[in-house]
């Protein structure tokens, strides 16, 4: 087991750049759109609506939704849905998948890739036009760690050999939720992170993150507590995310460390060191 880790974690070191840094061509990004220009940052005077940085934090009344639909279809913009519905978690994906369709960026060309143990037992959605749906098989696993570990090796290589090639955007879903309310273009961004409501106002010293410093998601404290449950943006980027986790969950398997949540863990970390050009309020889980 040591020496198939190994071989891995040296394949992905030749992979992931030395410095962690997101890849993304030039011509992919001439693709993408910014009308962060039109964005109204006084319309919600009670909440933070921009970052130290300077990204936006979005939230309801912030935005015309129909500027934000218009550019993105005219741009063709295309957006690849990940979700894993495996062991008891596939009872949530009919659900999941039906609430998509009412509110998940509509007016844009949509592909769903459900990764299952059951693919047999897929249920019938009334998919829109512009949507898809594929079904991947993967693997049920006992272990958070290897779930963890499978979750972000699963979708950099689906986004290799399949998403790269048909869809500018990825989206990475949780299957235990539904949508509410709209989910639109206006969260489409390079990087792109969920602020987690559970921790949306506690000071950062009670914020989860990992502090045990024998795990390299270790950090005493971060900007925001970002939620595993949503995270996205242009292919490269999440790639670059999903690889970048799975190496630091990898290294902590051989070293017999568990992050404290897992890979929300490790995706807090790879955003504290590599800030979201774009964070979604709470509204949007």
């Amino acid at each position: 087991m040591t020496r198939q880790f190994d071989t891995a974690l040296r394949y992905l070191e030749r992979l992931v750049p030395a410095d962690n840094l997101p890849v993304a061509r030039d011509a992919e990004l001439k693709r993408s759109i910014n009308l962060d220009d039109t964005l109204d940052f006084t319309a919600r005077e009670w909440v933070e609506t921009r970052t130290s940085w300077n990204a936006p934090i979005i939230w309801e009344r912030m935005f015309d939704p129909d500027l934000y639909d218009r550019k993105h279809i005219q741009n063709q913009s295309a957006v690849a849905l990940t979700v894993f519905a495996v062991g008891r978690y596939f009872a949530y994906l009919k659900t999941f998948l039906t609430s998509a369709e009412r509110h998940f960026m509509l007016g844009l060309k949509v592909t769903y890739y459900v990764f299952t143990d059951q693919p047999e037992k897929i249920p019938p959605v009334n998919l829109g036009p512009l949507r898809s749906l594929k079904v991947v098989l993967v693997k049920k696993y006992s272990t958070w760690h290897d779930v963890s570990m499978m979750r972000m090796k699963t979708i950099s290589d689906t986004i290799e050999s399949e998403i790269r090639h048909h869809c500018n955007y990825v989206f990475c879903f949780h299957v235990d939720q539904q949508f509410k309310g709209r989910f639109g273009s206006e969260a489409l961004g390079e990087s792109v992170a969920l602020l987690h409501a559970g921790f949306f106002k506690t000071p950062k010293e009670g914020c989860t993150y990992d502090r045990n410093p024998k795990s390299t998601a270790f950090m005493r404290n971060g900007d925001y507590y970002y939620n595993a449950a949503v995270f996205g943006g242009l292919w490269e980027n999440v790639q670059n995310l999903a690889d970048c986790c799975f190496l630091d969950i990898m290294k902590d398997k051989l070293n017999d460390v568990e992050a404290q949540w897992h890979d929300e863990s490790h995706l807090n970390k790879y955003f504290w060191l590599h800030k979201p050009s774009r964070l979604l309020s709470p509204k949007y889980w």
